[in-house]
């Protein structure tokens, strides 16, 4: 076709800003980035969170609209009914319905393409198959594991054979022989000529099977090209040999061919892992001070957790008042403090002095004439001592 002769994906000052409730600039998610995706490539699109990567592959599957620059999928806009045909799509986290079986999944988003139902039989057959599932067709995906959900997740992307499949964490959740078998599917599909697009923090797997990368930060394109050339080391040379006796490693290159005995060797420049490569990508950008609404790097654990900012003093005072409970102190002598100690008992105990209490002070609160308030308040104080006197005193002689 002749699609096949322009880019799948082509972005040109790609931009993407997210507002707030009053329109404000709130976060540059994608700053003006350029970049194509050629048919038949596995390009993987790296950054770490909050560099653009979900963004831009909204905006890829038409479900974000670009607020400056252009992207087009196979020359259209993403959001044509015609490019959603050819574009499969699994998301990081795969979102099934969960009392539909992995059979009726498939039949379900199969429909979705016009696809025929003869089609679709037949296709829901390989598919499983494929994903190692034909066992589970009949049982409920919500009863998956997260590896099997993952699985039928990579089957519903592929039902409509697209000819571009943008891949989410498509190995997360995965156990070891799931992972190979994903890769392993990745490049047979490279080899049918379909384009792949993966976004992966798993590193190694994406050197295992990406021809180029495009590595992301603070919303711009930081890195961009074939995995032999990002990643190979040009100013040394590395020499790859069987096993030598220590005099002709001696010797080295000078009587390498003569103490071979005719066996091959071959002489080629180190690579450096995509891992430290990235690394190294993103603490240059740091180092620049650029600037990125995701995360910007640790900085350690925080002061309180850690207890570094406890004042010394403070914390001996916490220590004695942990250690030794305070006990309020009465400058009083012992008479005293028996004797009011059971005057408090005799009080508490006669109901009629709680209602000579209540009685005076009803009588002070009708007082309202200012100019007599103090008198009248000296003498009802005088009524109430008297009368708490007498109240004390039958007490005492009963």
């Amino acid at each position: 076709m002749e699609r096949n002769y322009e880019p799948v994906v082509q972005a040109v000052g790609l931009t993407k800003m997210f507002r707030d409730f009053w329109h404000r600039p709130k976060a540059r998610a994608v700053n003006g980035i350029d970049f194509e995706i050629k048919p038949g490539e596995v390009v993987g699109l790296l950054g770490p969170n909050g560099s653009g990567k979900s963004t831009t592959v909204k905006m890829l599957l038409g479900l974000l609209y670009p607020t400056g620059g252009k992207i087009t999928v196979f020359g259209k806009s993403p959001r044509a009914v015609e490019t959603k045909k050819e574009i499969g799509y699994l998301p990081e986290e795969s979102y099934l319905y969960k009392f539909l079986t992995a059979e009726e999944t498939l039949n379900f988003f199969g429909s979705l393409f016009n696809i025929s139902a003869e089609d679709r039989k037949r296709r829901i057959d390989q598919l499983l198959e494929m994903v190692g599932l034909s066992h589970a067709r009949y049982r409920r995906v919500g009863e998956f594991s997260k590896g099997m959900a993952r699985r039928i997740g990579l089957a519903q992307a592929m039902i409509n054979d697209p000819a571009f499949l943008i891949l989410d964490e498509p190995t997360s959740g995965l156990d070891p022989l799931g992972c190979r078998e994903v890769k392993d599917l990745i490049l047979a599909l490279k080899k049918r000529g379909k384009t792949v697009l993966i976004t992966s923090h798993l590193l190694s797997d994406v050197e295992d099977i990406c021809d180029r990368v495009i590595i992301l930060y603070g919303g711009q394109v930081r890195a961009e090209g074939a995995l032999d050339k990002l990643l190979t080391v040009s100013d040394q040379t590395r020499i790859l040999t069987p096993q030598l006796p220590k005099a002709v490693m001696d010797k080295l290159l000078e009587l390498l061919r003569a103490n071979l005995d005719g066996e091959e060797f071959k002489i080629d420049h180190p690579r450096r892992t995509l891992e430290e490569f990235f690394l190294d990508v993103i603490a240059q950008a740091r180092r620049e001070s650029v600037e990125t609404a995701g995360v910007a790097g640790s900085g350690g654990i925080a002061e309180y957790l850690a207890g570094e900012d406890e004042d010394d003093e403070k914390s001996a005072l916490l220590n004695t008042l942990m250690k030794e409970p305070v006990t309020p102190e009465f400058k009083k002598s012992e008479a005293v403090e028996q004797d009011v100690a059971e005057k408090a008992v005799e009080v508490s105990a006669d109901d009629r002095i709680a209602s000579a209490l209540k009685e005076v002070t009803a009588k002070v609160e009708k007082e309202n004439t200012p100019a007599e308030e103090s008198g009248k308040k000296a003498e009802n104080m005088r009524r109430a001592n008297s009368k708490l006197d007498s109240l004390l005193g039958d007490k005492s002689g009963e």
